[in-house]
Formats: structure tokens, C-alpha cells, sequence
């Protein structure tokens, strides 16, 4: 069986807050990582990821590793860009599949991934500007289904559509009960795998688009989920409104959330607005804590990248947390913030468009957030939800604040 390698380009790497601490590729796209989507309709486990150096350690549940340098590719591997969301329908698989003779695949005008005729050396993609059409050497191409992802905020902008894909394809392939208790509305499907618990007095409202519910989700008394929605594996919901949502397993929920994505093990446990944001894994949103998503002027959203300021041509755009934020009580973010890599921010409202990594404080200038301590927090939160800080763990967040700061 053909290996699997995922591949960030330099265009992924600069999917700021989130690729300090993780590859591209390891981001949930609607409802499924994208590396789990590749995995899903190449039937076969990936062997690792080619990033940016500063990620050599990163290591996470079903993830792959960081390919080194001097590793080899063998032929006949598949190389798959991270930008690129395939679709997860079991035709769209076997089609490709089928096709593997023809070396390259194709999305509009660009190669989404190859099939190599020959090892290649790791060191050729280290960089992240060698396009995959360099490996295709001219070979007739076939066409992929899905979507490129060509800036951060197309995973929120994306989402709805993506959503409203993927929640069929997955359920198909899920056992499936009633909806309990709950009150069912509207015209699309409703999933609810078996082991899911849901509460009396819960609206599940499918007018708008599908929902699924994972095995060991909590949807408790007095919450309504508002299709397409898809709430992971061991996520709770706690009262108010899911709308449009992309909950990642063992998250926390309460309060309104829109059209978002939780990556997974992240709180947002207690009221305040959050909407068309992207929150990490391991952020904690404080009491209170609330996004805005649509400007005053009703205008295009600008947002902070690595390369500058940014119009994003989104009317409607709220706050990237990465990895590991926490917000104090009654923070208050505006439309397009960024929040980097293990920020911690308090004191109220949020002025700035762009909040560094490893930030610590009530606004700028913003102190550093010590890394001996930051990493003793990391270590007593996850080990709440029964995951241990590994060694490798611990050495990605301290090379990740080490560029940061550099």
C-alpha cells in the first residue's frame, strides 16, 4: 500500500496563530482534520508531515511525525498538499484511488498531489516552495474533488458549505440512533451516532443544513444546535445556541457560538459571544469573553498575517485563538483579531488587531508569558482531561516560543 506524506507549503506555513504550534495539515477543515481526510479516501495512514523545522516535535494523537531532512520518500508515496481539502465521499476515493497510475491530481489550476515514480529526498520540500507540480514531471493529471484553502480565514469562510458536505458523507459511515428526547425541526438529516447522550428539552434544528453528534457528546437540557452543525466525540454542550458549528472532540461548550471552529479540548464554559472564530486546541475563553464578527460599517474584515495587514474580503470574521490561549474575564476582542500561540490576555477590552505569541498582560506593550511557567499551566490543564505533556510536547512549545521571540 501506497505511503502517505502531507505537505505544507510555504502558503500553509503562514496560516498564523496556528502553524507556530502545528502543521497545516493537522487543522479541522468543516468536520475532519485534513489529514484524517486524506487518510479517509486513500485508506491508508499517513507516515508523516513535511512542515516547518520549528515542528520536528510535534506529536499528537493520531498524528504523524515530522519527516526529517535526510528521510526519504519512497516511490510510489503519495504527497498531498495541506491547503487542500478533499472531499470524503467513498466515490471520490475510489476514484482517486483507481487513478493513482496517473502521478498527479489536479484542482482548478494547481496540483493537489502527487504519486512519486521515484524516492525523493525530504530536504526538497523543506523550505515549502517547491510546488508538487515539480514532482509530477508532466504527467497526465486527473481531477481531485475539493477545495483549496488559500488563506486562514477560508476555514471559516468555508465552513458552512463544508459542513453541509461532510456531515452526510461521515454519518454514512456511522451507527446511527433517534434523537432521544429531543426536539427535531427542519427539512435536512439529523445523526446522532449511538452513545451520544442528549438531554429533554433539546432543539436540534435542521432548516438550515445537517447535524451529527459523536458517540460520548453531551447535549444538555435547554440547548438548541442549529444545522449544519457537527458536534465531536466527548464534547459537551451546556445551554444557549450552536449555530453552524465545527466542535472538535472533548470540548466545552456554553454560550452562544456561531459559525465557528473548536479544533479540540478547549473551553468556552461560560456565557458571552463567539462568532466566525477559530479556536485551537487547549484555549480557555474566560466569563464573559466576546468576539466581534461584523464591523459597524458592515465592511471587508482586515486581518493581521505574518506578511501584513490583510483585507480579507469577509464581511464577517471574528478571532483566531491559537493553541493554548486563555482570556481573563469580560475580554472583549474586535472584528479579525489575532491571538497567537499560548497568549494570555486580561483587563477587558481587546484594541489591538494582532496579540503575539506567548503574550502575557492587559495590552500593549504586552509582557512575555514565561515559559517555565507557561508550560507548568499546560502540563495541570491537559492532564484535567487525562493527556499527558510529553517530553516532545514540552520541546515544540519551547522552540515555538523560542522563534516567537527571535
Amino acid at each position: 500500500m501506497s505511503a502517505l506524506y502531507l505537505y505544507d507549503d510555504a502558503r500553509g506555513r503562514a496560516f498564523q496563530p496556528f502553524t507556530l504550534t502545528r502543521p497545516a495539515s493537522e487543522l479541522m477543515a468543516g468536520a475532519e482534520i485534513i489529514r484524517a481526510r486524506w487518510e479517509r479516501i486513500l485508506e491508508t495512514k499517513a507516515a508523516g508531515f513535511i512542515g516547518a523545522s520549528h515542528l520536528a516535535s510535534f506529536e499528537e494523537t493520531n498524528a504523524p511525525p515530522s519527516v526529517g531532512l535526510d528521510d526519504l520518500i519512497p516511490a510510489g508515496s503519495f504527497i498531498a498538499n495541506s491547503r487542500f481539502v478533499p472531499s470524503i465521499g467513498k466515490s471520490v476515493g475510489g476514484a482517486l484511488r483507481q487513478a493513482a497510475g496517473a502521478c498527479a491530481f489536479h484542482c482548478g489550476d494547481e496540483i493537489c498531489a502527487v504519486k512519486t515514480r521515484q524516492d525523493i529526498r525530504a530536504s526538497e520540500l523543506a523550505e515549502g516552495t517547491l510546488p508538487l507540480a515539480a514532482l509530477s514531471h508532466g504527467s497526465d493529471s486527473c481531477t481531485a474533488a475539493g477545495k483549496w484553502l488559500n488563506n486562514v480565514w477560508d476555514l471559516i469562510g468555508t465552513l458552512a458549505d463544508q459542513l453541509a458536505e461532510d456531515i452526510p458523507q461521515l454519518a454514512s459511515a456511522l451507527p446511527t440512533s433517534a434523537a432521544g428526547n429531543a426536539i427535531v425541526l427542519g427539512k435536512f438529516a439529523v445523526y446522532c451516532e449511538a452513545g451520544a447522550e442528549i438531554e429533554p428539552y433539546v432543539v436540534l434544528d435542521a432548516s438550515a443544513g445537517p447535524i451529527l453528534i459523536r458517540r460520548g457528546a453531551t447535549i444538555s437540557s435547554f440547548s438548541r444546535i442549529v444545522g449544519p452543525s457537527y458536534i465531536g466525540e466527548n464534547a459537551t454542550v451546556v445551554s444557549d445556541t450552536v449555530r453552524g458549528c465545527s466542535i472538535g472532540e472533548a470540548c466545552k461548550v456554553r454560550g452562544e457560538i456561531s459559525n465557528s471552529v473548536m479544533l479540540g479540548y478547549s473551553n468556552k464554559g461560560h456565557t458571552g459571544f463567539v462568532g466566525h472564530s477559530y479556536l485551537g486546541r487547549w484555549v480557555n475563553l474566560a466569563a464573559g469573553t466576546t468576539t466581534s464578527n461584523l464591523k459597524n460599517t458592515y465592511g471587508a474584515v482586515q486581518m493581521w498575517t505574518p506578511s501584513g495587514m490583510r483585507d480579507t474580503k469577509s464581511q464577517f470574521l471574528g478571532t483566531m485563538f491559537g493553541d493554548h490561549v486563555k482570556t481573563g474575564i469580560g475580554t472583549m476582542l474586535n472584528t479579525g483579531t489575532v491571538v497567537g500561540a499560548g497568549a494570555n490576555i486580561f483587563g477587558g477590552r481587546v484594541t489591538e488587531k494582532y496579540v503575539p505569541a506567548f503574550a502575557w498582560g492587559d495590552g500593549e506593550p504586552y509582557g512575555t508569558y514565561d515559559i517555565e511557567k507557561f508550560t507548568e499551566v499546560a502540563e495541570r490543564m491537559m492532564a484535567r482531561r487525562d493527556v499527558e505533556l510529553s517530553q516532545s510536547g514540552r520541546k515544540l512549545l519551547f522552540d515555538a516560543f523560542a522563534l516567537s521571540r527571535g
